[in-house]
């Protein structure tokens, strides 16, 4: 689950932080990273259970007006939806019961949450065609959790505040991890049952090994890739680069440098999407244009055994016609200082590496890089 686009994310906010921590410490900021993409595992998890937690609150609803209409003589109401087939296999799963019995996540003390989620869900059009329909397969089950998921959980601004009083890396991670829940949900097939994989932490050994190797050839590499930068911004203006600006290129350089079989071309691409995102308006197009000319000057000095385009067809070929990327799902970045969360209890001065990250910094901030 966690890819190289999450990493990448995590990379340029520890480095920014390290810069930031007076008692700069290698080890530490590692152990700070890996926990911080470990959360975002975390909540992978938690926001499936959350779609067990709203089928157990309606299946309790079912019961309650089930007994009301024995009482009454009426006809007992449509157990459709407290029963429907993916949230009853995905309650089932053997990895997430496994995982939530581990990581003790629960959501029953934020239960008026999942009440008010059960509301809105009950009110909405979505549910009402559902419930009207004539259709009880399986995939019109699981379609149904799939369009609830995007409409009512995915851009919600009560669950994005009860998050964040979780956990402060939650706030920054939510909008990835939307997707691959959704992706998840598509991805459920009913012959699978409680053995239905959900996605892995990691896909495998050599993308964790990717967020350390980035990580530490950022910052013990940093004085030859500033050099790299000074010695090619003759035409731009370096000296007012925003700080932000510095650790993206500082990070875009080591990953060229550092990872053969990723195409220049990614890199760049991919760092101006972050610029665009977490520095300032112009920083993209500043970027692509500094990268360009510094992975220009890697192939010719012999540093970089790659290929660049020529900057037009690159442009063309990233689907903008300006600089970058633009299809990306957009990601919130609204790291703050972590106050109560640690790694483990073995590094408690982790938390002085979150710091806030701002679109510009003063010349002593950047000085300090």
């Amino acid at each position: 689950m966690i890819n190289r686009d999450l990493i990448r994310i995590k990379v340029v906010q520890l480095t920014y932080a390290y810069y930031q921590n007076g008692n700069k410490n290698m080890d530490t900021a590692e152990k700070e990273l890996l926990f911080s993409l470990s959360k975002a595992y975390d909540l992978y998890n938690f926001l499936l259970e959350l779609i067990v937690a709203v089928t157990r609150e309606e299946r309790y609803r079912s019961d309650v007006l089930s007994q009301r209409a024995e009482r009454e003589g009426e006809e007992a109401p449509s157990q459709r939806f407290a029963f429907n087939r993916f949230a009853v296999q995905l309650e089932e799963n053997n990895m997430l019961n496994e995982f939530v019995e581990d990581k003790k996540l629960t959501w029953n003390d934020d239960i008026e949450f999942v009440r008010k989620l059960c509301n809105q869900i009950e009110q909405s059009q979505i549910y009402k065609d559902y419930m009207a329909g004539a259709e009880t397969d399986y995939e019109t089950d699981r379609e149904l959790w799939r369009r609830l998921y995007k409409a009512l959980i995915q851009d919600n601004a009560d669950l994005d505040a009860l998050l964040e009083e979780k956990s402060l890396y939650w706030n920054d991670d939510k909008d990835i991890v939307d997707t691959f829940v959704v992706k998840t949900i598509k991805r459920f097939a009913p012959e699978n049952r409680s053995k239905q994989d959900l996605l892995p932490e990691y896909k495998d050994e050599e993308d964790k090994d990717f967020a350390c190797k980035l990580f530490r050839a950022t910052i013990l590499n940093a004085d030859d890739y500033h050099r790299y930068m000074s010695e090619t911004s003759r035409n731009w203006d370096f000296s007012r680069l925003a700080y932000m600006d510095v650790v993206i290129m500082q990070i875009a350089i080591a990953e060229m440098l550092t990872f053969p079989n990723i195409p220049a071309t990614v890199t760049i691409n991919e760092y101006v999407e972050l610029a665009k995102l977490y520095s300032t308006p112009r920083s993209g197009a500043y970027i692509n244009g500094m990268l360009d000319s510094i992975g220009r000057y890697l192939i010719e000095t012999g540093k970089m055994f790659k290929e660049l385009p020529d900057t037009r067809q690159r442009n063309q070929e990233s689907g903008d016609g300006s600089f970058g990327s633009s299809s990306k799902t957009p990601v919130r970045f609204v790291h703050r200082p972590r106050i109560k969360e640690q790694p483990d209890a073995q590094t408690p001065d982790a938390d002085s590496n979150s710091e806030s990250v701002e679109n510009g910094e003063t010349e002593d901030q950047k000085n300090n890089l």
